[in-house]
This record gives structure tokens, sequence and C-alpha cells, in this order.
């Protein structure tokens, strides 16, 4: 068995940025990993990470810019899955893999409003989701299933370690990890059910340099047919997991020597 610690980058696609993976508007990420070999070519894999997403119109397409939404949030997700190698890593000390992952993530969307306040977004169901006047706009879970699927490619240091590079996508059935989905709704009536703060954060086009005032009810403000990724490019750092208590063995008992000393005898006066 390894266990693995991995360290790259993450970035979403979906309303608020319509292009796939891309280091410009990617934030870090950080996890750890554990892989059982079951034969030369198929390893079980399970894995923990944390990674930040975002996205502002600001940086979206032109005719998009002056909608001016954004949105900040986590992902925490843990996951298993199969992967399998081309080669035989254990001959060729190299390795390209792929693999497939069923993963459990949770996020919580949130913007800085004009005065550089955190808001979360979730709270203020700003499409009406879950509001009695907008049945068909339902309210959607932070917590979710999401598919995962990828490649990478593995070198055998020596026989304990390995070192490798990998790209991860993440097919997600949510359309909300960006809060952005369908409509804008009833002004009037968003205002009433959930207060100033969720009209504010729900049209922000009338911040900007020229903008429009708050939409029409039923106005396009996001594309539902379409569900949001996120994707993973990273590092992953692999030793043996034999080894790496081997290893925490050692550390353990040169710090305890370390604090270890002899007492030195008194001056016995003659």
């Amino acid at each position: 068995m390894y266990i693995g610690f991995i360290l790259g980058q993450m970035n979403y696609q979906g309303d608020l940025n319509p292009n796939s993976f891309t280091f410009s508007h990617s934030k870090a990420t950080t996890g750890i990993t554990i892989r059982q070999s079951l034969n030369r070519w198929i390893s079980f894999k399970g894995d923990f990470a944390i990674g930040h997403i975002d996205a502002a119109d600001s940086y979206n397409r032109d005719y998009l810019k002056s909608r001016n939404l954004s949105f900040r949030t986590t992902i925490k997700e843990v996951s298993i899955g199969l992967e399998a190698s081309l080669l035989d890593l254990s001959t060729n000390h190299f390795t390209p893999y792929v693999f497939g992952e069923v993963a459990l993530y949770h996020f919580n969307p949130w913007a800085n409003d004009v005065s550089g306040n955190k808001i979360f977004l979730h709270p203020l169901s700003t499409e009406g989701q879950g509001l009695s006047q907008f049945p068909e706009q339902k309210p959607y879970k932070l917590t979710q299933i999401a598919l995962g699927f990828g490649f990478g490619a593995r070198y055998a240091i020596n026989d304990n370690m390995n070192i490798g590079v990998e790209l991860l996508q993440r097919k997600t059935f949510t359309d909300y990890l960006d809060d952005v989905s369908s409509i804008y709704v009833d002004k009037n009536v968003l205002l009433q059910a959930k207060g100033a703060k969720a009209v504010e954060m729900a049209y922000r086009g009338d911040e900007v340099p020229g903008g429009l005032p708050y939409p029409n009810h039923g106005e396009q403000r996001g594309t539902p047919s379409e569900m949001d990724w996120y994707y993973f490019f990273g590092v992953n750092f692999e030793i043996k997991f034999s080894a790496f208590a081997q290893l925490f063995k050692g550390m353990k008992a040169e710090n305890s020597s370390a604090l270890h000393f002899t007492r030195c005898p008194k001056n016995v006066q003659q």
C-alpha cells in the first residue's frame, strides 16, 4: 500500500467560466491519497482533498460582463475508485495510467458585496430556490456526489517511492457550484422573502458604469441545461506505507534520543 501527498491547482467550468482547465484562474489544492495494488495493472485508490475555485464575470465573455456576478468556494471531497496502469511499473520504472472515481464533495459559494463583506449565497435563494412563489426553482444541496475520471503518469524513484502528475475531471450533477443556473425572479418577491441583500447579490449589473437595472422576472441568468465541472492538475508523491511507518518510527526515536540526557553527578565536598 502507498500513501501519497498531492499538491496542485483546481478550477471550474460553469456559467461564470465557460472554459475548461486554465492555469490563469486556478487555485491551490492539496490532499492525501492511498493506493493499494490489486495486481500489476489494477489498483484501488482513495483520496481526500481540499481545493478552491472562483470566477467572475469581469473575466467572462464580453456579453456577460454586464451581469457582474462572481463567486468563490472551497471544495472538500473524499473519493474512491480504480486505477489502471498501462505498463508494468516494477519493470519499466514508468507508466501512464487512467482512473475512474466516485466522489462525495462539499461546497458553499460566497461573494463579496459592494462593501467587501463576505456573503454566503445559498441562504439568499438568489434564483428563488425553495420559495413557495417559485415552485419550479428547487433548492440545491451543498454536499453532493460527483463522478471523476482522468489520466496521469508515474515514475518509480526507487522500490519505495514514486512521483507523478495527473489531470482529474469531476462531473457534478448540479449547476449551482457558482450559485448561477437559470432565471432572475421577481425582485419584489425576492426582497420580501429574503431581504435587500438577496436582491443585491442576485444581480450586480447596476454596480458597473452604465449598468442596467434589475432584470424582469424570467429573464435568463444562467444555462440550466449544462451542469458544472471542476478540474484538478497536480503532482503526487507516493511512499510505501511500510517505508513511511519506518521513517516516522526513526524520526520519533531520534527525537526521543535528543530529549534524553544523563544527569551529571554532584560535586563531593572534601
